[in-house]
């Protein structure tokens, strides 16, 4: 029998079954799980009288993945009205970043990067879209971190104590999805409010269920203007406990996977790995 034609005929029957495999989007979801009560953190974009707070969570997509929807738990004072809500994708120091870096802070290993990957804000109409839920009237954090957000030697404030007010589940819809490679990156939430400040909840470190865990599992980060292009570790270097204490951030995301490119570039593929010439048609 021709081996030609029995390379050609294996080439399409490996094809016809990567095609398969690919042409179909799977579904895409993570959870850090539910809020644990341990801290919240602000997380805010500037406006009038307020500098910018950006708290940080990490995720790993295994596989270029467009995410559409995303949910976070945040402490929002009674009656605040929301102004805006922003998502922000940051990858891990050192890429979009200045490296060495300057410094300032404990570290910058497994930190966010200086600058922002992407981001969405309903500011911007054709970006997203949210709507909110009180879980709770009352709810109340151990420990929060607003203001203490400092350079080192005096970064270990150990935190700005207690805070009571409404847990509220922001639910988001992304217009304009956030289409990632596979990586690792971080997830980071703003609630500009008309008052007081939006506390982004803490969750379960290692996580559990009803959690996706994974590993590695990094801990929250945490900057503002006057620190940027810095981040501090919120646990390990404000929170500084005796015993190292480390934090999640409570939030979801959902998608699809990207699927790989079509019929014609794996079938293109699968002859040249059976030593079969390329369909692709020669420059003239």
């Amino acid at each position: 029998m021709d081996t030609q034609k029995i390379r050609f005929g294996t080439a399409l029957s490996l094809c016809g079954v990567l095609f398969s495999a690919s042409s179909s989007a799977a579904p895409f979801s993570f959870s850090t799980g539910n809020p644990d009560g341990r801290i919240g953190t602000a997380s805010r974009p500037a406006s009038t009288g307020k500098i910018e707070i950006e708290s940080a969570d990490d995720f790993i997509l295994s596989q270029s993945t467009s995410i559409d929807h995303a949910t976070f738990n945040g402490l929002l004072p009674t009656g605040a009205t929301i102004s805006q809500v922003r998502l922000e994708i940051y990858r891990v120091f050192p890429l979009d970043s200045v490296n060495p870096p300057s410094g300032n802070v404990p570290t910058r290993v497994n930190s966010p990067s200086d600058n922002a990957f992407a981001d969405r804000s309903s500011a911007n109409a054709t970006d997203l879209s949210f709507t909110t839920s009180i879980l709770a009237p009352s709810f109340t954090v151990a420990n929060s971190v607003v203001n203490g957000i400092n350079k080192s030697p005096n970064q270990k404030t150990g935190g700005e104590g207690p805070v009571t007010g409404q847990e509220v589940l922001f639910d988001v819809t992304l217009k304009s999805p956030f289409v990632l490679p596979g990586d690792h990156y971080f997830f980071i939430p703003q609630v500009e409010l008309s008052d007081g400040n939006f506390l982004w909840l803490s969750a379960p470190k290692p996580i559990v269920a009803p959690g996706t865990p994974f590993l590695p599992d990094l801990q929250s980060w945490i900057r503002n203007e006057n620190l940027a292009p810095d981040w501090l570790r919120i646990g390990t270097d404000i929170v500084g406990a005796a015993v190292p204490v480390t934090f999640n951030g409570t939030f979801s995301l959902s998608g699809t996977a990207v699927p790989i490119p079509g019929a014609l570039g794996l079938l293109s593929l699968g002859l040249g790995l059976l030593g079969v010439p390329s369909l692709r048609r020669k420059a003239a």
